[in-house]
Parts: structure tokens; C-alpha cells; sequence
């Protein structure tokens, strides 16, 4: 079975934020900003990392910890079922919500009775 590249994420697509990482570590902790905190605009996941000591590092590794995040991996399965099927999440959900689709139903003297759709 083959594999085939549907889309690519890279840093463009993503916010990259330095900070000061604090906390012990001595010399210039306080003073370099080697924590690195990776936004992805299109799904909110973020990956944020302060382990290392130097930024490299942190990005490499703070870029891993987003693509790891739950919020991302539902984009990414949203994503694939776009190209997939040519429909955005919205136009899946207009079409889900045409009047053939829907069931309704109101409580008469304790029974549930369905109100047939026009």
C-alpha cells in the first residue's frame, strides 16, 4: 500500500512565540528566551516546550508536542476528509440537515409521537 501527501504543515502556518523560560537552570535562565510555545492558526492546537536549553531544540520539540494535540489531530481528520470528499465540515453538516434527515417528535398524554416533516 502507497502512501500519497494530501497537505503539509510547516512553521508558515503556525504562530511561534519565545519567552524567558525561568525557573532553575543557572547562569542566564532569566535572561534568554529559549522556551518556545507553537500555535497552529487553522486548529488552536498548541505545543509548548521549555525542556531544553536551547531554542532549537524547544521548537523541534514543542512543534511535536501541537501535532500531538488532540485539537490538531481533529483538523488533520478533518482536513483529509475535505480533500477526500471536495465538502467542507460545514457543507457535511448543511447537507446532514435537510428536512429527509431530521425526526421529530413531540410527547402526547406520556407518548412520543413523530410530527411528519412537509
Amino acid at each position: 500500500m502507497s502512501k500519497e501527501l494530501l497537505f503539509s504543515v510547516t512553521l508558515a502556518d503556525c504562530d511561534v512565540q519565545t519567552f524567558s523560560s525561568g525557573g532553575p537552570g543557572g547562569q542566564n535562565v532569566n535572561r534568554r528566551s529559549t522556551g518556545v510555545r507553537i500555535v497552529h492558526r487553522e486548529s488552536g492546537a498548541v505545543g509548548k516546550a521549555t525542556d531544553e536549553r536551547s531554542q532549537l531544540q524547544n521548537k523541534k520539540l514543542a512543534f511535536k508536542r501541537m501535532v500531538e494535540h488532540p485539537a490538531f489531530q481533529w483538523w488533520v481528520h478533518n482536513k483529509k476528509r475535505e480533500l477526500e470528499t471536495g465538502k467542507t465540515l460545514e457543507d457535511r453538516v448543511a447537507e446532514m440537515m435537510q428536512p429527509e434527515y431530521i425526526k421529530t417528535e413531540v410527547r402526547e398524554n406520556g407518548l412520543w409521537t413523530e410530527i411528519p416533516n412537509d
